[in-house]
């Protein structure tokens, strides 16, 4: 049985994840805290617990300092973060202070019971939504551009069709969209392929990231 100590200061929201968990034959939320404090006189008074499932935003003490406190005093709590917060620095920040996991309060009930089961097992785990859009920003920021790329001149129309491209839009959807006829909409993607020395659609899209083209 994976015991859970959850920390959430908004009643409604914590009864709802509770009643979820409580559904799982493996999982049991033994005890509730509405901020920091509550959760660490719950563990200081002994109560068994696995997973530590905490907001990041509640009153007085953060979770980050929370999860920092729980990893120091209590080795074996495994924390995971739940919180509606998605910029990559409170995910660093979290995981570099000892959290296995990280999740959005946005997910299903699969994903979540999933995650806890995994880091229960000794593994971490970021729900897929963050690692998607963490791996879409250091994928292309960690691609240096290439000294033999230089600026070149496209057209507003061009650069219109680069980011549909981008997009994962076809040549008739573009040219749908842009009230244009497939033939020229490949004449345009053919131009770009020229004027930047591409090979295929993924390295024109490289190119066009590199050097600030599209975002």
């Amino acid at each position: 049985m994976i015991k859970i100590l959850l920390a959430e200061d908004h009643t409604i929201v914590r009864n709802g994840i509770k009643t979820l968990l409580n559904m799982e034959p493996d999982m049991e939320v033994v005890a509730e805290a509405s901020d920091a404090k509550e959760a660490l006189d719950i563990l200081a008074g002994g109560i068994a617990v696995d997973i530590l499932l905490t907001d990041i935003h509640m009153p007085g003490q953060s979770g980050i300092e929370l999860i920092q406190q729980v990893s120091a005093s209590y080795p074996n709590v495994i924390t995971v973060v739940l919180s509606m917060l998605e910029h990559e620095n409170y995910i660093v920040e979290a995981m570099r202070n000892g959290a296995s996991g990280y999740l959005l309060k946005n997910i299903d009930k699969d994903q979540m019971v999933f995650a806890i089961r995994h880091v229960a097992a000794g593994n971490k785990y970021i729900c897929s939504e963050l690692v998607f859009e963490l791996f879409k920003k250091y994928f292309y920021s960690a691609v240096p551009a290439s000294p033999s790329e230089s600026p070149v001149e496209l057209s507003e129309r061009e650069v219109e069709v680069l980011s549909l491209i981008a997009d994962g839009f076809t040549n008739m959807e573009i040219a749908d969209k842009l009230f244009s006829s497939r033939r020229t909409i490949e004449g345009h993607r053919q131009n770009l392929l020229d004027k930047t020395g591409s090979r295929n659609t993924a390295s024109l899209i490289r190119f066009a990231i590199r050097n600030n083209i599209i975002q």
